[in-house]
């Protein structure tokens, strides 16, 4: 009986034993997730030449009572940029078409713009002011020489593809040789593609 107790105590302490003895290797320890932070927004680089289509209204007041009108106007416009960091300066020209009827007679056709713009980033969009030389052709009274000046927004929507508005007053002395003289006042949609 003393033996079989022996045996008893000695097979429990073998089988046990390594159950209540602790273990030499480390336990392990799951590693902490890790959540990335949010990517910033990439703020673009506007630097490069650029190349765009626009489409928006005229609105035309001469210096003759009931000589004046509106109409839809669609043309193009082609630039260079420079990107200074925080802000962008740089120089274009626009050439948009119309049929606006002053008269019965008189047409206003297009209008020329040499521009030069300089404007702020704000993340992906350019709030930008601009002006210059600009002359407007008609069909009878010939042209007219003026200045321009205004603003507008772009927002970049991919690496190449912007999309923006432009409001701009002009200013037109006299025409060739009349005392006509005029203001007029666009606005445009802008899609510009950078290259």
């Amino acid at each position: 009986m003393k033996h079989a107790l022996s045996l008893l105590v000695a097979s429990t302490l073998t089988v046990a034993g390594p159950a209540l003895a602790g273990s030499l290797a480390d336990p392990v320890v799951d590693a902490p997730v890790m959540v990335p932070a949010p990517a910033k927004p990439a703020i673009p680089n506007w630097t490069g030449f650029y190349l765009g289509s626009e489409i928006g209204y005229l609105s035309m007041d001469t210096n003759f009572p009931g000589v004046d009108g509106d109409d839809p106007i669609a043309g193009f416009t082609a630039g260079y940029d420079y990107d200074f960091g925080s802000f962008v300066l740089g120089t274009a020209v626009d050439y948009d078409w119309t049929s606006l009827n002053l008269t019965p007679a008189v047409q206003a056709e297009n209008i020329l713009r040499v521009k030069v713009r300089g404007g702020v980033k704000m993340g992906r969009g350019l709030a930008y002011a601009t002006g210059g030389y600009t002359n407007l052709d008609t069909n009878i009274v010939g042209d007219v020489d003026g200045y321009f000046i205004g603003g507008g927004y772009d927002y970049m929507v991919g690496d190449h593809l912007t999309i923006g508005g432009e409001l701009l007053y002009h200013d037109y002395d006299n025409f060739t040789g009349t005392p006509v003289g005029a203001e007029a006042t666009t606005l445009a949609v802008r899609t510009v593609f950078k290259f």
